[in-house]
């Protein structure tokens, strides 16, 4: 297609950053080449193929506070109302008890949902509703050396157990013993209170390859883009005023790969950068896929009750969403215990927490295992005082991704920010 002359753009990685910043770039008129070394795009969000089954490799949900990653599936011309189902943000376990926010202005939506949660006992409600004003009143902010479970101490502890625990390891991938508050407080504000429906949850109805990866992949090729599938980068050496990517020039380059593989190719050019991405530590999420023919929840998501031998967070009846009748997606975040323990023993006790924490006439059948899938680094283990590594890493190559300086845990909307970032800077 013709277009104006632009820069000449490499970059690296095909996940949700690396797309975010190929599309924001072709649309500014660069002339972009984006380099996967997998055979798919999507990175650590793309679905699978399993027994026929498609599936993903992990389970991914939304929330309407990701402003950035709706924006870019408006650009890419993805009808958002289409691929993702709204829904006011409920956390119910299986028998319907929990915290369910209704529609409206965020504050008077989060008094009326706790005040309605009266499984709760009322001084348990009302020291809720005073925490939370007096986090809004210090503006969310706290020392930046607090854990989640330091913030939230003076609760009660079924308040911590059921309701910011699991919180905590929903939207940081970090246990709350260990998780960083500061940025625990930032997702709260912009999720909980940012605006109407910035709480809702948007379920993708949708596998994760369907929403983003392979649309992007249409869009960017439709557009002039070129995409390298398969190619690791391996050599990024500096060149005149650009960068030579496995000897091709460029005027510019974002690393949009993993942190490691970004501090192998950063390392001579920058041996600080390079040791930040380094210093990283991570944690692992698994998918327990459990098939039970004849199975259907009212809703598409539940939350468990986590202890040491029921491990998952939250389940899915991915039916309820449009995809495969009778398969449930089961999420352990903050896996590593049961990454150690084994991925046939995380199967197992979920499979026994869906037997137990379900009623009997859930399941018309036993629920069987389907398929255990790990992602053993899911994303960075958001601590206190984490040093991240900057956006820039010299000048005319930028970092994007999930792990890149930010507000943000490592999550979908992370990404796709950072990734915008890096593309806006170079067009700038």
């Amino acid at each position: 297609m013709a277009r104006p002359a632009g820069k000449r753009v490499a970059v690296i990685g095909g996940g949700w950053a690396g797309l975010a910043a190929a599309i924001d770039l072709v649309h500014g008129g660069c002339e972009v080449v984006l380099y996967e070394m997998a055979a798919q795009l999507g990175g650590r969000a793309r679905s699978v193929h399993v027994d026929g089954v498609e599936l993903d490799n992990g389970q991914h949900i939304l929330i309407g506070a990701y402003t950035q990653t709706l924006a870019l599936l408006r650009r890419i011309d993805v009808d958002a109302g289409s691929v993702l189902s709204r829904q006011p943000l409920s956390l119910c376990a299986p028998d319907g008890t929990g915290l369910r926010l209704p529609s409206g202005h965020p504050v008077f939506a989060f008094a009326r949902g706790v005040w309605a949660a009266k499984h709760w006992s009322l001084a348990e409600r009302a020291r809720l509703l005073h925490t939370t004003a007096l986090w809004a009143a210090r503006g969310f902010r706290c020392p930046p050396q607090l854990t989640v479970a330091e913030l939230t101490a003076r609760l009660p502890q079924r308040l911590c157990t059921e309701l910011f625990e699991p919180l905590c390891v929903a939207a940081l991938n970090t246990p709350a013993a260990q998780a960083s508050a500061q940025v625990f407080l930032r997702v709260l504000r912009d999720a909980l209170f940012a605006g109407p429906g910035a709480s809702d949850l948007l379920l993708p109805r949708r596998g994760l390859s369907q929403l983003l990866p392979l649309p992007a992949q249409a869009w960017l090729l439709a557009h002039g883009a070129c995409i390298e599938l398969g190619t690791r980068v391996q050599a990024l050496a500096g060149h005149a005023a650009g960068w030579l990517v496995n000897g091709k020039r460029f005027d510019a380059a974002v690393l949009a790969c993993t942190a490691a593989q970004a501090a192998t190719l950063v390392e001579p050019l920058n041996a600080v950068w390079a040791g930040q991405a380094r210093a990283l530590r991570y944690e692992p999420i698994i998918t327990v896929y459990l098939h039970a023919p004849g199975a259907r929840w009212p809703s598409p998501m539940v939350a468990l009750a986590c202890s040491a031998t029921a491990p998952a967070q939250f389940a899915f009846d991915l039916g309820v969403l449009g995809g495969p009748a009778g398969v449930f997606a089961f999420v352990i975040s903050g896996a590593r215990t049961w990454v150690e323990r084994g991925l046939d023993a995380a199967a197992l006790a979920c499979q026994q927490q869906a037997v137990h924490d379900f009623p009997a006439h859930t399941w018309p059948q036993q629920p069987s295992v389907l398929r255990t899938l790990a992602e053993k680094r899911a994303t960075f283990a958001c601590t206190p005082n984490l040093q991240r590594p900057p956006m820039q890493a010299a000048p005319g190559l930028l970092a994007a991704g999930d792990h890149v300086q930010g507000p943000y845990p490592a999550t979908l909307e992370g990404a796709v920010r950072a990734g915008r970032a890096a593309a806006a800077s170079l067009l700038e």
